[in-house]
């Protein structure tokens, strides 16, 4: 499905012109359309959406939504389901649904750029150095290598990011990334996963449900190193639990192909060489900023490592030109981040009031079973800062809804200021933690307290009470614990 257009016009000015389409990008271009900017959006695949939508959050996520059914239907008796034997896993319908839900959210897109009056353009932008006369040039090249230019008096970039890879090894069949990954003709029988982010730790979660022998390798001393490190632990536990094996403070030494498979070699936190092969591995190490090509080395725009330095306001080093999502340096390249950024970009370009994104707001969400969500700082850094902390702990196991629906494993972990008992953090493993993490967000933006937020009612059953015995936990005063 096309990304639409091509310059119908090349005497067009455009008040921003947009490069890439993924949650960044679609969601500027949506927000300036709806500010009355006059919009293009770029973009070099033949779809919209980016990484998220077609190789990366969308299709993981309902890979992820396979897997739960399935784990549920392994016990489906306890349930009081009776008569349906043993289940039977049809791979191919699981990767046709999958692929139903990224067409669907892609027409949607689509749909979203006509109704905000986007002009979308298929091409390659690059940028061609400064304004002129207060108007940016974009050199466009099509697919057939044709070129041609988008006029606009400003632009955003917005490229993404790429999966890393190890020792110059490039994917197949047996050495995947996150792309090759999605579209296995079936479970393998065993995966190593080099990377224990929320990348590698998600895929090994997935292939885990549907009965691959999953290893996983991490260089950091502890899995979801982001993360608080009680939420480290808890999922260690969890995933050791679900029999997967957990290798962490390993350096990979080599990756080689096999007769059967792929080898891995690496040596462990004691100092000892292991080596282990597995049908498919999975490079999960990291992504990097998607710069190069693009023209930045025409302007002033300021790189770290690949990196692209800017304001509060998104604005890079030249003028007219700003940069969004996972290729600013200092932001997590996580496309809820993405989208706020460029929202933030374009009502600077609009003359409307924005505030900046803050690192310290931004929800992490890991969706693996269990899930995990955090926001604001950790346990450490929060005493690394100077605070004197307080914390509260609640564990799913003394919530009434985690026992209804099977899944009481983890907790909510609240760091919070003893002095004033402002709530700087939130940790939280456990069913839906994805969802209730944004319950944190917006107490730490409203700067709620654990004194208001103990008396702050929460419905009975939910698994949000969590959240309520937690806060009370931090006075030592949880009601169900």
């Amino acid at each position: 499905m096309a990304a639409t257009s091509t310059v119908t016009n090349p005497e067009t000015i455009y008040d921003v012109a947009i490069i890439g389409s993924g949650p960044a990008g679609y969601t500027a271009a949506i927000r300036g359309g709806q500010l009355g900017l006059k919009v293009a959006l770029i973009e070099a695949d033949n779809v919209l959406g980016g990484t998220c939508l077609h190789v990366g959050c969308i299709p993981t996520k309902a890979l992820l939504f396979n897997a739960e059914i399935w784990d549920h239907l392994k016990h489906a008796a306890d349930y009081g389901i009776a008569g349906i034997g043993t289940p039977q896993l049809d791979w191919s319908a699981v990767q046709k649904r999958k692929n139903a839900i990224v067409t669907k959210h892609t027409k949607g897109l689509e749909f979203l750029m006509k109704k905000n009056k986007v002009t979308t353009i298929s091409g390659f932008g690059r940028l061609t150095g400064p304004a002129k006369d207060g108007i940016h040039t974009v050199e466009l090249t099509a697919a057939d290598s044709t070129k041609s230019e988008v006029k606009a008096k400003n632009v955003i970039v917005a490229t993404g990011s790429e999966a890393r890879l190890l020792f110059g090894l490039k994917p197949d069949d047996r050495i995947l990334t996150n792309i090759e990954i999605l579209s296995l003709a079936e479970p393998p029988k065993s995966l190593i996963v080099i990377g224990a982010g929320a990348v590698g730790v998600e895929f090994g979660s997935i292939f885990r449900s549907f009965g691959t022998e999953v290893t996983i390798v991490e260089y950091l001393p502890r899995v979801v190193p982001v993360e608080d490190e009680e939420i480290s632990k808890e999922l260690t536990r969890l995933f050791k639990k679900r029999g997967i094996d957990i290798n962490a403070g390993a350096k990979v030494e080599s990756i080689e192909k096999t007769d059967s498979g792929v080898k891995v070699k690496w040596t462990n936190a004691a100092g000892k060489t292991v080596e282990k092969e597995a049908e498919k591995v999975l490079i999960a190490v990291g992504r990097g900023p998607r710069t190069n090509g693009v023209g930045l080395e025409k302007t002033k725009v300021e790189l770290d490592r690949g990196s692209v330095k800017v304001n509060e306001a998104q604005e890079t080093a030249e003028p007219g030109v700003y940069a969004i999502g996972d290729i600013v340096l200092g932001l997590p390249q996580l496309a809820h981040v993405g989208a706020m950024s460029g929202i933030v970009a374009v009502s600077k370009i609009a003359g409307r009031k924005y505030r900046p994104v803050r690192r310290d707001r931004i929800p992490g969400c890991t969706y693996t079973e269990p899930q995990i969500g955090s926001a604001g700082l950790t346990e450490a850094q929060a005493r690394e800062k100077g605070y004197e902390v307080k914390v509260g702990k609640f564990p799913f196991a003394g919530n009434s809804k985690a026992t209804i629906v099977d899944s009481h494993d983890g907790f909510v972990k609240i760091v919070a200021d003893a002095k004033y008992g402002e709530i700087l953090g939130v940790h939280i493993i456990g069913p839906s933690a994805t969802e209730l993490i944004a319950e944190a967000v917006a107490v730490m933006e409203l700067e709620g307290t654990v004194d208001e937020l103990m008396f702050t009612i929460h419905a009975h059953p939910t698994l949000s009470e969590a959240m309520l015995d937690a806060y009370a936990a931090v006075e030592g005063q949880a009601i169900n614990a």
